[in-house]
Order: structure tokens, then C-alpha cells, then sequence
């Protein structure tokens, strides 16, 4: 084990080689961001296949041996069958003495238009102020790219690699990961058999300064709510008055669901929640987290509630009902007196530990049925469950989150925040269930950064740092072994 003092004379090289280094590094980002590897658009799909070389290649580069699994194909909506992108499965080093970490990123982006409101051509990195602009700088390309730069620093600088390497790096997660989770099957017994520690950074900090640590996320269980009255649209005037309409049947079902000050109301939905610890309490409180800047990123008056704690557990904790939309309605400007013969209500329920989504689409198919039968209607019926994502959580005392703990605090000077993530991301709960190995999400990007919005960015301090942070994380990680 290296003493202290050569411990920072090793740090100090390497932070040295990164910041000499930062206009390669945003070089190699502005080429990223140029391919337009949107994977949600047909279109644009052999774009996400070159984005996908173009990782393979750069891995290839680091000599690490790369593997692009085929993933066959898939069929949209329309008809219309499409190549799924090859998964990249890339290793470095294969040392018996060294721990294994694999590092899961993704290339693919959400889809960008000028004229979507960018003051910046969104495939063109652009930087402002210390920040770069463009689409895909910080979800994903920009923290892919600080991980493989920080690995090397290590090649680059001839230094022991501190730990063995594993990739895994997709280009369909902003389209729902497609036969991510089968490859991760098949692959368990030999790909991840010897990997020790998971690592996913595609999330941001809490707050734009302050660094932050992920230890859980909500599920998310999705639900569509159907009324038919018949098999076409009617006359308001011919009709109306005179039969039950299927849009009043379907907004009485809405307004069931929860209450003003935000409680959903469905029998037994919070029973299996998990009770709150005196522990997890105060990582709570010691958050930094600015309410007001919070209120105007989102452009709202006020919030539900009015303490710092209140909003967190509310986003991290329990669990939330949200109404997304409602289809077969009428929605164009104007005046339509149309009576919709069928309509579906779309809304979704933010799981938390420890519920379970077929619980949850049981209580909501009752409560939904007992509130539809006292109506009286004579219309059609139809709940339906289209999306269950189970919630994920971590142990914060685990030796990966101390190993993360410690390389942020040489980086960054600070303690980190412990935090949780209101949305779900499937991928973590999808390595820990699939490899049953330690996950952690361990994000370089700051609360501001836009993800999957106009003007996304990733601040050059957040990239180059980051960069810092990974290769200190990988001595604290081989210092654990």
C-alpha cells in the first residue's frame, strides 16, 4: 500500500497531465456531440450506429479489448423494423490482483432542434461563459468521455493500472435500453462474473456546486385509463344531455386519483412504504439544497411544501401520482362540440421501497372500479398497467460509495451529498438485480446541466474535474484490495 505522501505525489501528476490536457478532451467531446446519435427518431438511427463505432474505436484506442454485441432488430409501432445498435462490451487489464470495475455509459441522446429554442446549434459543442453547450454533453457523451479520459491518464502517463476495466456502453437508453437486459443475462456468468463494483454515471448533482453521490431512485409504474361509450365520436347537440359521456366518466376517475395538497387517495398505497430512519434522517438534513433556486429552474409560484426536508423526502421517499395526459379528448384551439366516444387517461405512480407494482396496479384497478360503479355509467372500463419499474436502492456505507466518498473529498474538498433521484433510472436496478454485484451512481454533472432540454450543457470545471475525480476514484478503490 502506497504511503500518504507518494499517494499525493501521484494525484498531483496526474491532475497535472488532466488539466494540460483539457482542450484534447473537449476536442475529443466536440466530436461526440457532432454525430446526431438520437435513438428515439427512425430516421436517424445509422447515426447511433456510428456514434457507436466511433466509442468502439476510441476504446480500441486505449487498448482495451472490444467486443460490439449484436442485438438483432426491432419493430416500431408503424410496422417498420430496425436495427437495434450493437452493445459495446469492452475490458482493460486482467490482473488477478486488482479489483474489476465496469462502467456503465450510454451514447445515444434525446432528440434537438435549433429551433426547439437552442441559441446554439445543438450538434455543434459550443462553449459560453465555462460552459459547453450541446446535446449529449452531459447525458451522456461528456461523462463516457471523462471516465475513458481518466483511464488515459493512466496509459498516457505509463502508470500500474490501478484496477482491471470493464465497459459496457449502449445507444439505446434514451429509447428504453432495448435488449439491454437480456445481453446482462446472458453475459452474468461470464462477462460480469468477475466484476466487483458497477459504476453508472448518467445523472446530475443536486445542486450546481456541491458534488453528490446516488443511492436510490423511485420506480415508476405507468397506467392507462379507458371509457368507450360506443364506437363513434357524437353530437354534442343531437346528443348531449341525454347520454353519459365518457370524458365526464374519465375525469371524475382522475380527480380520484389525488388530492390538492398532493396525498393520493388510493386505499393502502403508502402501507408498504418504507418507514423513515433516524440515519437516513439526518442525511436529510445535512443536504444542501436551495428551495428558492429550485422553485425558479422550474418557473413555479410555490411549492406543496415549505421546508427543505419536506420537498426532498417528497421527491426521493414517498411515493407520487402525476397526470400526464388524456387521448381521444379534443385538443386543438377552437371550439370542436364533439362528444369523444372513447378516452384513456394516462398517469403514473413514482414507486419508493417497498412497494411493489403489482400491488400497486391491484389497489389502483379497485379503487378506480369502486369509484367508476358508484357513477352508475353504463361505458366500457379499461385500467391497464403498460410500464412497472421497481425503485432501486443502495447501501451508503457500502465500500464503493467510501472509496467515492474519499476521491471527491481529494477533488473537490468537500464532503458529498447523499442523495436519491425523484425519476427512475431502470439501468441501476436492472446490474443490481441482473449481477446481484455493488451499483453505484456515482454523476459529474451540476443540477443546471438541462439534461434532455434546450441548451444542455456540462460546464468544462464539471467535465475536467470529473475526469480528476474518476482517476483519483480508481487509487481509492484499488487501496480498498
Amino acid at each position: 500500500v502506497m504511503s500518504s505522501s507518494s499517494s499525493a505525489l501521484l494525484e498531483m501528476e496526474i491532475f497535472q497531465y488532466i488539466d494540460a490536457h483539457q482542450s484534447d478532451f473537449i476536442k475529443d467531446l466536440k466530436e461526440w456531440v457532432a454525430v446526431e446519435s438520437d435513438s428515439v427518431q427512425p430516421h436517424l438511427r445509422k447515426e447511433v450506429m456510428r456514434m457507436m463505432a466511433l466509442a468502439a474505436d476510441r476504446l480500441a484506442a486505449l487498448g482495451a479489448t472490444v467486443n460490439l454485441v449484436n442485438l438483432g432488430s426491432h419493430q416500431l409501432p408503424d410496422g417498420q423494423v430496425l436495427p437495434l445498435p450493437s452493445v459495446i462490451l469492452g475490458e482493460l487489464g486482467k490482473d488477478p490482483q486488482n479489483p474489476t470495475v465496469c462502467f456503465y455509459g450510454h451514447v445515444d441522446v434525446q432528440p434537438a432542434k435549433k429551433e426547439d429554442g437552442w441559441n446554439t446549434d445543438p450538434y455543434t459543442l459550443t462553449e459560453i461563459d465555462g460552459n459547453l453547450y450541446g446535446r449529449g454533453a452531459t447525458d451522456n457523451k461528456g461523462p463516457v468521455l471523462a471516465w475513458i479520459n481518466a483511464v488515459e491518464t493512466f496509459r498516457a502517463l505509463k502508470l500500474a493500472m490501478p484496477v482491471n476495466f470493464k465497459f459496457v456502453i449502449e445507444g439505446m437508453e434514451e429509447a428504453g435500453s432495448l435488449g439491454l437486459e437480456k445481453l446482462l443475462e446472458e453475459e452474468n456468468q461470464s462477462f460480469f462474473s468477475d466484476v466487483d463494483y458497477i459504476v453508472i454515471s448518467d445523472n446530475l448533482w443536486l445542486s450546481n456546486k456541491k458534488p453528490a453521490l446516488t443511492y436510490g431512485s423511485r420506480g415508476n409504474a405507468c397506467f392507462f385509463v379507458e371509457v368507450e361509450c360506443g364506437s363513434k365520436d357524437l353530437h354534442s347537440g343531437t346528443f348531449g344531455g341525454i347520454i353519459h359521456e365518457p370524458l365526464l366518466d374519465l375525469i371524475a376517475l382522475l380527480d380520484s386519483l389525488v388530492d390538492s395538497t398532493g396525498h393520493i387517495q388510493i386505499p393502502g398505497i403508502y402501507e408498504s412504504v418504507a418507514a423513515l430512519t433516524e440515519e437516513e434522517r439526518k442525511l436529510f438534513e445535512s443536504i444542501e439544497f436551495d428551495l428558492e433556486e429550485h422553485r425558479n429552474n422550474c418557473g413555479v409560484k410555490k411549492f406543496l411544501y415549505g421546508t427543505k426536508e419536506e420537498i426532498l423526502l417528497h421527491l426521493w421517499r414517498y411515493p407520487s401520482l402525476s397526470i400526464h395526459g388524456i387521448e381521444g379528448a379534443f385538443h386543438e384551439p377552437g371550439i370542436k362540440t364533439v362528444i369523444p366516444a372513447k378516452v384513456i387517461g394516462k398517469f403514473s405512480i413514482r414507486q419508493v421501497p417497498h412497494m411493489d407494482p403489482l400491488v400497486v396496479k391491484k389497489q389502483v384497478v379497485e379503487h378506480l372500479e369502486g369509484v367508476f360503479s358508484k357513477r352508475n355509467s353504463p361505458n366500457k372500463l379499461k385500467v391497464s398497467m403498460p410500464l412497472g419499474a421497481k425503485p432501486w436502492l443502495a447501501d451508503v456505507n457500502d465500500l464503493l460509495y467510501k472509496a467515492a466518498r474519499r476521491a471527491i473529498k481529494t477533488v473537490f474538498g468537500e464532503d458529498p451529498d447523499f442523495i436519491r433521484d425523484g425519476s427512475t433510472v431502470p439501468v441501476a436496478r436492472m446490474f443490481q438485480t441482473v449481477t446481484q454485484k455493488s451499483v453505484m451512481m456515482l454523476p459529474i454533472g451540476a443540477a443546471d446541466d438541462g439534461e434532455h432540454s434546450q441548451n444542455e450543457k456540462i460546464s468544462r470545471h464539471n467535465y475536467i474535474e470529473g475526469t480528476k475525480l474518476f482517476a483519483v476514484f480508481f487509487l481509492e478503490i484499488s487501496k480498498l484490495h
